[in-house]
């Protein structure tokens, strides 16, 4: 007995986070037909209380998303990154009112492009996804949700995927963008391989006595680190790493208690911290696919590679993954090449590899470094930011490449279309 008649796209894409969508957008615009399947209904993924995390947007991202017509509906709402600083130590940084000599401060200016561009944009999820559902509408990208893909034939010409309700789906290029858990990873038969950290991300929003004037905040405790991320409407995203026991009390206490233990992180530079809405919780821990690839198959996002929240750069990876694969496909199929081949998406593993790899590392060694209270390394790390503070061509070179504008970038990533 044959089963349901497939729907046929040139390529399906699971996964309706923020990486997908604009893979879909990126894609669409270049003329293919795109399916992108979620397992959350749009209105579900809209609601303030589904997630109530923010993200920092680089530079480079931001251009991305202009090009493809997101910023500008972002653009109310997003909150510039003007300063950054990072600081090991129990109060944030030099605006603590005491200066602590154990600090690391980088500037827009550190780009070195003399517009007055910022390093990043603070925007709220729920944002993000608004404008996405927006533009997505106005696009030829077929949307399935509520349909997560259940099953996944991975087959030359064509991948069979097989949704929650029914529907079956066709397309020579199967790309999996549906986080840690991928379906369509599994499937093609990618291991992982990483641990946990014993850490929880603890995540709320609160409104501030002060102006915070556009400076982003990390400072490192010894259950993890302490982000302060402005944003609009004097108010600012926190992200807590704590062990997961503490975690979980953050969470439960009382908004009372909550306040309480913020003013004493904060100290009194910004005022009284008041929370606003409601606190979650997320595991912290690392995952990198073995491949980012397979036959008709790619990986993007956190499905290739999970890291902790330590430099805010997880979304910003995936993003520079769709880049850097929609423009291996688009270029390749200009070129009358099968451009969902193997020998094709190798050259966006290839792309994407060492950058993905390195920062992994980056974010492993600085999690274990910082997440202690070591004296030695407490030492050893406050000489090794008070250096790099000094030093101004090492801080134009991290800007830069946390900004996503080091090494071989993609036109999106430039702001130009494919």
């Amino acid at each position: 007995m044959k089963g349901p008649a497939a729907k046929r796209f040139d390529v399906i894409i699971a996964g309706g986070g923020l990486t997908g969508p604009t893979l879909a957008l990126a894609l669409s615009d270049a003329g293919l037909e795109v399916a992108l399947c979620d397992a959350e209904p749009l209105a579900t993924r809209l609601d303030p209380s589904f997630d109530g995390r923010s993200s920092a947007i680089a530079a480079a991202n931001w251009r991305q998303w202009m090009a493809l017509g997101v910023a500008p509906l972002l653009a109310p709402d997003a909150q510039p990154i003007r300063r950054i600083l990072v600081t090991d130590g129990p109060a944030p940084g030099p605006s603590a009112g005491a200066p602590s000599p154990v600090f690391l401060e980088f500037s827009s200016d550190d780009l070195g492009g003399g517009d007055g561009e910022p390093m990043g944009w603070m925007i709220e999820n729920r944002r993000i996804r608004q404008a996405f559902a927006q533009v997505l509408a106005k696009r030829k990208v077929a949307a399935f949700a509520p349909a997560a893909v259940i099953d996944a034939v991975i087959a030359d010409p064509a991948c069979r995927v097989t949704l929650a309700d029914g529907r079956v789906l066709e397309a020579p290029l199967l790309v999996g963008a549906e986080g840690r858990r991928s379906v369509v990873r599994d499937a093609a038969g990618i291991g992982t391989y990483g641990w946990d950290y014993g850490q929880c991300g603890v995540v709320a929003t609160v409104r501030l006595e002060r102006d915070h004037e556009g400076v982003a905040h990390e400072y490192f405790l010894p259950g993890g680190p302490f982000a302060i991320l402005p944003l609009t409407d004097q108010r600012a995203s926190l992200v807590w790493s704590e062990h997961k026991d503490r975690a979980r009390a953050l969470v439960e206490a009382s908004p009372e208690a909550f306040e309480a233990h913020l003013a004493r992180r904060f100290g009194d530079y910004l005022g009284r911290p008041a929370l606003v809405g409601a606190r979650m919780q997320f595991p912290l821990s690392l995952q990198m696919a073995e491949r980012m690839v397979g036959p008709r198959v790619a990986l993007v996002g956190d499905a290739a590679h999970a890291v902790h929240p330590i430099a805010g750069q997880g979304l910003n990876m995936g993003l520079k993954d769709v880049a850097a694969l929609a423009e291996v496909i688009v270029e390749a199929r200009r070129l009358g090449e099968d451009w969902s081949s193997q020998l094709v998406l190798e050259r966006y593993a290839r792309w994407r590899r060492v950058d993905a790899a390195g920062l992994a590392v980056a974010t492993d060694l600085f999690t274990r470094l910082f997440s202690n209270d070591h004296p030695a390394l407490r030492l050893a790390r406050g000489a090794g930011l008070a250096l790099v503070n000094r030093l101004a061509p090492a801080k134009r070179l991290f800007v830069r490449e946390a900004a996503g504008l080091l090494g071989e970038t993609p036109r999106l990533l430039r702001g130009e279309p494919l």
